[in-house]
């Protein structure tokens, strides 16, 4: 009788493993989640570069589609990855290290969205009205750092969510208040993941969009600039407000924008 197939071995194994058939996938699977969120974590995959193609990853590990497939799906839901259809998988920014229970709620449905975007309304509002007063030179310059990314960006998701979760914790950093930064930071770049709707429409439909987010940025970081609290506050709500309307927009719940 011939051994395990290559195709039934974990990744970088002897070819040979102590596991059943019917515990192999699901271990196959964790082994290449693993490596590729030390590849993402690590930076040897930074944010905004795809990751190897289905096949490629087949080949190099040895795995069947359906491993792959699966993987992905479980860094997608981490937030270490989006995929765009008939694009590839590309990373996202990692989170950083948290407890498990801080990172157990994870929004995967439009109505998960609609609800973060509702708890965002509360304390990123505050947060921006706390950062008007405390802001420094220094937080004035990460928001900028990452305006500049966002707009660069070109239209590429992965590297605009990335920057897009960057801005909203420099907005949290600048308050001074560590509670502000670590809510942000527990939640990582899935408190930004866009809708499929959003990553599969056409290029000239995202980057509109992406103007439009980029411009309420600006906004929000003039506001905290000028050491208004209420105005700061306001521009906040108006984004997040508008982040709602193109969340039920993209779901096909309003109008189109």
């Amino acid at each position: 009788m011939t051994g395990p197939s290559r195709r039934n071995r974990l990744p970088g194994g002897s070819g040979a493993y102590p596991l059943s058939m019917h515990n192999a996938k699901p271990n196959l699977a964790s082994a290449l989640v693993g490596h590729l969120r030390a590849q993402i974590s690590g930076g040897a995959i930074p944010p905004g570069q795809k990751l190897p193609s289905e096949n490629e990853l087949i080949a190099e590990h040895g795995v069947s589609r359906t491993v792959v497939r699966e993987a992905i799906t479980r860094l997608q839901a981490e937030g270490l990855v989006y995929t765009r259809r008939g694009a590839g998988s590309f990373a996202l920014t990692p989170p950083p290290p948290a407890e498990p229970a801080a990172q157990a709620l994870v929004p995967r449905t439009v109505e998960e969205r609609r609800q973060l975007i509702e708890y965002r309304v509360g304390f990123e509002t505050e947060a921006a009205a706390v950062a008007a007063r405390s802001r420094t030179a220094q937080d004035l310059s990460a928001m900028d750092q990452a305006l500049r990314g966002f707009e660069a960006a070109a239209g590429n998701a992965a590297v605009s969510m990335s920057c897009d979760f960057e801005f909203h914790l420099a907005v949290a950093r600048a308050t001074g208040n560590p509670y502000f930064g670590q809510a942000v930071e527990n939640f990582g770049p899935s408190m930004i993941a866009m809708p499929r709707g959003r990553l599969d429409s056409a290029d000239t439909i995202t980057a509109d969009r992406l103007g439009s987010v980029a411009a309420e940025h600006r906004t929000v970081r003039d506001a905290i600039a000028s050491g208004d609290p209420h105005m700061a506050a306001a521009a906040m709500r108006m984004h997040l407000g508008n982040s709602m309307l193109r969340l039920q927009s993209e779901a096909g719940l309003g109008p189109a924008l």
